[in-house]
């Protein structure tokens, strides 16, 4: 199976690399598209890639495994959705573009909801998989215990606190907790970690950056993939983001402000001005520990570590059984949106 892992975003190489690396094992043919405003943190450079389209369509690609919303309708190749979080109440998430052919779903929630559309447009299908990014939860999440180790006795601080926030302007806690993150400092036994949706805002990269140059003991994170910090954080802070469904996937607690869910499982509040007295109770108390298990059950009850393997194989038999498309059939305003962001297929 010749495949190719399409990369618009840079959160899209932690999501494709559990799948590379099945098909490395089974020595599928495999290439990297990755666009050109990301290219410069491309981390795998011995494998196969390119920027350019008709590399891609000299490819000839059986898959396309796309975490993005969009993918060209005339590459050969079965289009394959595998999303990139977990937020199925941010707009968009739900939204039928008529990209793909094949939905694969993370847990219940979202294979019920896929499976409703189906219904609706009857264009595509939706095989429920687990999340490939979330392998690393089943097969290895001390991974990163001795940085963790390390980091805490650096800085003299016993619990790792990570800020996580949504870069969606309308939802975004970012303006709203520069001056709280400050007064938490205050207390030493905490190390704040800060890491941004690669879409913030500038303005607010500078603000943060500002203060964790002033503070000693918050970490301004650059480091694109975020799994790391998931797992060696003691509890998490954020607002209306995906992340906090692979955090209490964790068994973690969490905080957010003025998150816009309709089934909240966790710590929510409209009080900015509570970050410090509800990241105490959260840690000391964790009265949300029980709820964590209905998300776990609707979002992702996978705990095996084999997701991509299954995103794999499902596919392969999807195509053994549909066979391979040369392209997708588009409605007009649909390939010019298209044509206006890859181009139009090389001649």
């Amino acid at each position: 199976m010749k495949t190719i892992l399409f990369c618009q975003n840079n959160y899209a190489f932690g999501i494709l690399e559990p799948i590379r690396d099945v098909l490395k094992e089974h020595n599928y043919d495999y290439l990297w598209f990755v666009t050109k405003k990301i290219s410069i943190n491309f981390p795998y450079d011995a494998d196969n890639s390119t920027s350019e389209i008709s590399d891609l369509v000299a490819f000839k690609a059986d898959a396309i495994f796309a975490p993005g919303n969009e993918v060209p309708y005339y590459l050969r190749g079965l289009k394959v959705q595998i999303f990139h979080g977990l937020a199925g109440e941010k707009k968009g998430h739900f939204r039928i573009r008529h990209y793909f052919d094949l939905y694969l779903t993370q847990g219940p929630y979202f294979t019920r909801g896929f499976k409703k559309l189906n219904q609706k447009y009857k264009n595509f299908d939706v095989i429920e998989t687990g999340w490939s990014k979330l392998d690393i939860y089943g097969k290895n999440n001390q991974k990163y215990n001795a940085s963790k180790s390390t980091l805490l006795q650096k800085h003299k601080a016993k619990k790792i606190l990570l800020y996580a926030p949504t870069f969606s302007p309308k939802l975004t806690s970012a303006p709203f907790l520069l001056d709280e993150f400050k007064h938490l400092a205050e207390n030493t036994d905490y190390l704040i970690l800060i890491k941004f949706h690669p879409l913030m805002a500038e303005d607010w990269i500078i603000k943060y950056k500002a203060l964790s140059n002033e503070v000693s003991n918050i970490i301004f994170q650059e480091e694109k993939n975020i799994i790391k910090f998931l797992l060696i954080s003691d509890i998490l802070i954020s607002d209306t983001s995906s992340v906090i469904y692979e955090f209490l996937l964790l068994n973690k607690p969490v905080v957010t402000f003025k998150n816009i869910s309709k089934n909240i499982n966790w710590e929510d509040s409209e009080d900015y001005s509570q970050l410090k007295s509800l990241v105490e109770k959260n840690l000391n108390q964790d009265p949300y520990a029980k709820k964590r298990d209905l998300v776990k059950k609707e979002y992702h009850p996978y705990d095996d570590g084999l997701s991509a393997e299954r995103m794999v194989n499902v596919t392969k038999d999807y195509i053994k059984k549909n066979g391979v498309p040369s392209k997708r059939k588009l409605p007009f305003l649909r390939r010019l949106k298209i044509h206006s962001i890859f181009g139009k297929l090389p001649s």
